[in-house]
């Protein structure tokens, strides 16, 4: 496996309020939603794509995620400009998420962030309903 694609979301009702994440590892066709407590959009759209890229370098192993190029879907602009070095980031909680992206990035031999409308993320957008919805706990995944 050379390219792994995977879709992000990230989700709060109240804003903030009861947060959630979703992903979809599409090559790997593995669904994870989880509730992360009280938390703004923001913060759940970054947690998610932390999640993300731990949980791929988990099911491939070190070796073979040095070896992976991996593409990130993300129907968040904000972070993905700020990702890809567009747009600066101002606040201390995203400064320290955007950190800790950039060193799990070091786990691959490629990362890159694309911009997807809402529609392209359906399947990592339902995760986070689902989770927000009481479909799993505080911590659960699917």
């Amino acid at each position: 496996m050379e390219k792994v694609i995977i879709y992000t979301d990230g989700g709060s009702r109240g804003n903030p309020g009861p947060a959630a994440i979703g992903v979809w590892i599409e090559t790997l066709n593995k669904k994870y939603g989880e509730t992360i407590g009280e938390a703004t959009n923001n913060d759940a759209e970054y947690q998610a794509l932390i999640f993300a890229l731990k949980k791929v370098k988990s099911l491939l192993g070190k070796q073979k995620a040095k070896q992976t190029d991996l593409e990130c879907r993300l129907d968040s602009e904000l972070i993905v400009k700020q990702l890809n070095h567009e747009y600066k980031i101002s606040k201390e909680n995203m400064q320290k998420y955007f950190i800790e992206v950039w060193n799990t990035m070091l786990d691959f031999k490629s990362v890159v962030f694309i911009h997807v409308l809402r529609e392209q993320n359906k399947i990592a957008d339902a995760m986070v309903n689902q989770a927000l919805d009481g479909e799993v706990g505080q911590g659960g995944l699917f």
